[in-house]
């Protein structure tokens, strides 16, 4: 009995243990990833093992035209300056949107819960990896701030089939570097995000052809919100 309570003693100190060395290996790779870009994420390391290649060049926020930043808080998530990580709202929405369509499902997800999901997580939807999401969407909202997860979605989110980051989808579409880009050109490409392997850019996709038209008159009511403003600067 007593050598029973032993082991379970040490598979529980174990078990402990090897929790709090994962808590704060991660805790430590958050506060590294406010200033240095992620060598790579699970999703990026998967486009580049199935064939779609691997199209990366990370730039800094002062390399990113004012354009893309407002093209994609246009089209993903207009309340993100002002938001905590998670659009309550938009939430609610989604799930009785869902509860109506089951086969038709509709994500809510911020800009903030994009990055948390691209960065640290794999792609699905089963309920552990969405409490993952959830906790990184926070932890990134207090240690990184709005602009640099901003930052971190225009380098990493998916732009094309295999393309990741805006520097790489403006070279790869426009032949330019990221902070030369129009407006129509980046919303052309902040239209493919749903489904950037889909809704192809170049050649232009119907979908994207009308949706960056929508986008862009977005951009034209958006960037009159002062919080937008210093945002995007």
């Amino acid at each position: 009995m007593k050598k029973d309570r032993n082991l379970l003693q040490r598979i529980w100190r174990f078990i402990w243990r090897t929790f709090l060395i994962l808590f704060i290996a991660q805790l430590v790779y958050i506060i590294v990833l406010k200033w240095i870009n992620p060598p790579i994420t699970i999703t990026q390391f998967s486009s580049w093992i199935s064939g779609d290649g691997l199209k990366r060049d990370y730039v800094g926020y002062d390399e990113m035209s004012s354009q893309i930043k407002l093209a994609v808080i246009a089209s993903e998530d207009q309340l993100y300056p002002d938001h905590d990580g998670f659009d309550w709202k938009n939430i609610e929405k989604a799930m009785k949107y869902n509860k109506k369509k089951p086969g038709r499902l509709r994500g809510a997800s911020t800009i903030s819960q994009q990055v948390a999901k691209n960065v640290f997580l794999w792609q699905g939807r089963t309920k552990f990896r969405k409490a993952l999401e959830a906790y990184f969407t926070v932890m990134i909202e207090f240690i990184w701030g709005k602009e640099r997860i901003l930052e971190m979605y225009l380098n990493v989110i998916e732009m094309g089939k295999g393309i990741y980051g805006v520097e790489a989808a403006s070279q790869s579409y426009f032949k330019k570097p990221a902070k030369n880009l129009s407006r129509q050109q980046a919303a052309m490409i902040a239209a493919c995000l749903p489904n950037p392997k889909k809704y192809t850019v170049k050649p232009p996709a119907s979908y994207v052809i009308v949706k960056s038209g929508w986008i862009v008159r977005q951009m034209n009511a958006l960037e009159r919100d002062p919080d937008v403003q210093k945002l995007i600067k």
